[in-house]
């Protein structure tokens, strides 16, 4: 979803995937749309002259994406060793199965039967290493993952490579989502991250711009809100709508919806953070 102000990003144009960094290769899934932006960034991490590599969100259950995804591998001489998931939304995780029987490779996640990802988890394949960061807030599930040898943090939603994103309550949670952005300031601020590697998007190589907008940003969306709230959207049939037509007048219509979720998000939050 869009910003206030535009956000910091390393193109303008479309995003077509490929190499991002030495050890990350972006295979971009074709399900393009209004919150999938160019479509789903799945992302091969692989150490140099290693045989053993990790993915990150195979995507959508799309069989040819699948498919490219483990040529992709193929092609380097490596198989694919673990594969991750930052979330559980469809369109990062629904192919998950079908690629782990392509694959033969586990799945490891937070929920939906894996609760196999802790914060501070080191995954480990050929020499990759990737430290599990908890995120929680675009989702209660929601996991980033730390690249220490290439500085880069991959942020599935948290953090997009345009624009921003949806607190999808209820399961989001707009009190964890602050939380989890601070946590990314510390980590971008402090130079162990200096790129992300977002789950939609292009690379963000300012990561600690990135995360900075995003933090003016939800405070300027927050005081919005209270605003339309005291000038009579809170006495509204229904005040999530009311909020939303003023609040995201900024934003195409067709984004409305998740705009609303964002904005029930919001409210819970003003109602226990007044």
């Amino acid at each position: 979803m869009s910003g206030t102000a535009p956000a910091p990003s390393a193109a303008a144009g479309a995003w077509h995937g490929g190499r991002a960094t030495e050890r990350a290769l972006c295979i971009l899934c074709p399900n393009p749309g209004p919150m999938t932006l160019d479509g789903t960034n799945t992302w091969v991490l692989l150490e140099p002259g290693a045989t053993e590599a990790v993915v990150v969100d195979p995507g959508p259950l799309d069989e040819p994406h699948l498919r490219a995804v483990v040529a992709a591998v193929e092609e380097r001489g490596a198989r694919v060793a673990r594969t991750v998931l930052t979330h559980g939304h469809a369109d990062h995780a629904e192919g998950a199965g079908r690629f782990a029987e392509l694959t033969g490779a586990p799945t490891q996640a937070v929920g939906r039967g894996h609760d196999d990802l802790g914060d501070g988890d080191v995954v480990r394949a050929g020499g990759l290493e990737l430290r599990v960061v908890a995120t929680p807030g675009h989702t209660s599930d929601s996991v980033s993952f730390a690249l220490p040898a290439d500085h880069a943090l991959l942020t599935g939603d948290t953090v997009l490579g345009r624009g921003t994103t949806v607190v999808a309550h209820p399961d989001g949670e707009l009190a964890a989502y602050l939380d989890s952005l601070a946590r990314l300031a510390a980590l971008t601020g402090g130079g162990s991250v200096t790129s992300i590697l977002p789950g939609h998007g292009p690379v963000v190589p300012d990561a600690s711009a990135m995360v900075a907008f995003y933090r003016r940003h939800r405070a300027e969306r927050l005081e919005q809100v209270r605003q339309a709230l005291a000038d009579g959207a809170a006495q509204a049939d229904d005040p999530v709508q009311a909020v939303v037509e003023r609040v995201y007048a900024d934003v195409p219509r067709e984004v409305w919806p998740a705009a609303a979720l964002s904005v029930a998000a919001q409210l819970e939050y003003l109602r226990t953070h007044p």
